[in-house]
């Protein structure tokens, strides 16, 4: 039994098929190797799903691609039930020979290049994190390294292909230390303080800082050392009681949403989470950010780095109503 060397097409290694065959099955001699491919992926897997997920394709192009593959073959590889699927005795018989190939040559797996992410622990949670998922649901293959950046320290200390930051409205410094692509501006996020509409009627919600003393304050620790944020940081420091500093940016969601305290948000909160409702008008000194993107200047024109790139600009796009 023989057949070529595995060669790089689509990531998908390819076979020269033998000539000879059980009788149940015809040549696999010309079959497009993308189809057996595919084949040995829901044989392996066991779930259409999951295979789909594993090639990075819709289950229905994987549906059509097994189609085809049966079509060619004159066989039915596939015996369908109410629970699933299980391979019939043709396509056990397929089975059984792709293993003896991969066996008999040892054939690699196809390593995926490990791309880093770093973004910003607010933007990763608020904006990005949601889309990151929906490309794990999607690509059960990529090799992905996400980094939350928390503070400048973090930003400054990290190597990453594509870094995502909060910085100046006028600058992206400080940004990265490693060297990298001209940063670009993504959204201007404004600040202000929220609190949960559950524990505020509309009546009764303060629209002055001399009403803020009837309220507990919750404070992310990382936003103390922010310029751009030092109206709210000032109110806070100048507290005596009723203050909490939290080093969890999801602690201090629950605290806001669940414990009657007020804190400082993007005032884009909103818009992900409706139990939250923004306080605008206590300070007259507007507070904002910018975020920024840069791609490592050595990896910037990877494939999978601009698929990253790409995602994170379709994702800002898509929920640019948010930051008008």
């Amino acid at each position: 039994m023989s057949f070529m060397e595995p060669t790089d097409r689509q990531g998908v290694a390819e076979y020269r098929w033998p000539v000879e065959q059980n009788q149940s099955l015809h040549s696999l001699a010309g079959i497009d190797p993308v189809l057996v491919q595919s084949f040995r992926v829901c044989a392996r897997c066991g779930c259409f799903m999951q295979a789909a997920r594993s090639l990075n394709i819709k289950s229905t192009q994987l549906r059509k691609r097994l189609a085809q593959l049966e079509a060619q073959l004159r066989c039915s590889l596939f015996s369908h039930s109410a629970n699933g699927f299980a391979l019939s005795r043709d396509g056990l018989h397929l089975q059984a020979q792709l293993i003896a190939l991969v066996h008999e040559r040892k054939l690699p797996v196809i390593e995926q290049p490990l791309i880093r992410l770093a973004v910003a622990e607010s933007i990763l949670h608020d904006i990005l994190g949601r889309d990151l998922i929906s490309l794990l649901r999607r690509n059960a293959s990529v090799r992905l390294d996400i980094i939350s950046l928390d503070s400048e320290l973090s930003l400054r200390a990290i190597s990453a292909d594509v870094v995502v930051w909060l910085g100046g409205t006028d600058s992206p410094l400080p940004g990265p230390s490693f060297a990298i692509s001209e940063p670009q501006r993504l959204a201007r996020v404004d600040y202000l303080p929220h609190i949960a509409k559950r524990y505020s009627r509309v009546a009764a919600r303060p629209d002055s800082l001399g009403d803020l003393a009837d309220f507990m304050l919750v404070q992310w620790q990382h936003d103390r050392h922010v310029s751009a944020l030092g109206p709210w940081n000032s109110l806070v420091e100048q507290r005596l009681a009723g203050v909490v500093q939290l080093h969890a940016y999801e602690l201090m969601l629950e605290m806001i949403r669940c414990s009657a305290c007020i804190g400082l948000l993007p005032h884009y909160m909103s818009q992900f989470d409706r139990g939250l409702v923004a306080l605008p008008g206590l300070f007259k000194q507007p507070m904002q950010r910018q975020v920024w993107m840069a791609v490592n200047a050595e990896s910037r024109d990877e494939a999978e780095v601009q698929r990253i790139v790409e995602l994170i600009h379709n994702t800002f796009n898509e929920r640019r109503e948010w930051f008008e």
